[in-house]
């Protein structure tokens, strides 16, 4: 006959007063009244029919069962601790933490991410955006997706996409004799521009061959480029697109690029994780879908000329 399990709270208790030999230093370890500790080994040497300590006026000293009791209990209680540190460590590890910045994120990642869920239904990927560097010391963010020249002391790096920039528009900016048909006509139109960004247009127009006063013309500026994208879709004007941003809505219709000359932007999107984050499963996972995703052949954009 299997012998019934006495009280856990009178267990845990008991493991307790005995690692202090001290009913109040097990009561404050287990936030609660020393009355309450005592009841519980009270209550414990109750169902067991044994007297587990020996109290005296100033000390406590455990019965030659209870010694003889304790390690067993204390290596269940341990083993209870090692299975749900394992179990909360294993939920931890199916979640992925990403850091990058809004606009990468709603414009390039977040369209794709779906086949990364379809790859790897068991890692649950939690995307925080923001336009500061994130602290990795912080143990919170596993990876990032960084805009720069992979110059980051102490991290591991990985080049995944260099933009083109270029001027793109809403079609129906083209329409009409008074449409968008040269470089020279963007003097009638409203430049849009991002803050993050802001010599974009300046240095397009010099390569054009074009005044850089131009871009300092009336215009409309945005703090975040997808808001600046989206108000060129909406057709409020013409905004600097960079190819990450701009390739799914041109290739939807939503943006067209009207003239041929690109420019090559002088910094690109990285893959950047701390060196003793990367060898995590999850980690590497997303690390080799991301360079997969961001070096498969994209749909160049066309040029209605």
């Amino acid at each position: 006959m299997t012998a019934r399990l006495p009280s856990l709270n009178g267990l845990r208790a008991f493991e307790a007063a005995a690692r202090h030999l001290s009913f109040t230093s097990a009561a404050q370890e287990l936030n609660v009244t020393q009355t309450a500790i005592s009841h519980q080994i009270r209550r414990l040497e109750d169902e067991l029919g044994v007297k587990l300590f020996i109290r005296q006026s100033r000390s406590l000293a455990l019965t030659p069962q209870a010694a003889e009791y304790l390690p067993g209990i204390r290596a269940a209680f341990q083993d209870l601790r090692t299975a749900t540190d394992r179990l909360l460590r294993k939920g931890q590890d199916r979640v992925l933490t990403v850091s990058t910045v809004t606009s990468f994120a709603a414009k390039w990642l977040l369209p794709r991410l779906t086949t990364f869920q379809e790859q790897h239904p068991d890692i649950e990927v939690r995307i925080t955006t923001s336009m500061e560097l994130v602290d990795f010391r912080s143990g919170d963010v596993d990876a990032a997706i960084r805009y720069g020249r992979g110059q980051w002391p102490g991290l591991h790096t990985e080049w995944l996409i260099a933009d083109q920039l270029f001027p793109v528009c809403s079609p129906a900016l083209l329409e009409g004799e008074q449409g968008l048909k040269r470089p020279e006509d963007l003097a009638r139109f409203t430049l849009l521009h991002n803050s993050a960004n802001g010599d974009d247009w300046r240095l397009w127009l010099a390569a054009a061959g074009l005044s850089a006063a131009l871009a300092r013309g009336r215009g409309l500026t945005f703090d975040l480029a997808f808001m600046t994208l989206q108000a060129a879709i909406d057709g409020l004007g013409v905004a600097i697109g960079r190819t990450t941003f701009v390739q799914d809505d041109i290739a939807k219709g939503r943006l067209v690029a009207p003239f041929d000359m690109t420019l090559p932007a002088e910094a690109g999107y990285y893959f950047v994780a701390p060196p003793d984050k990367i060898a995590a499963p999850k980690v590497e996972a997303f690390r080799a879908w991301l360079i997969r995703t961001s070096r498969a052949p994209q749909q160049a954009f066309q040029s209605p000329s």
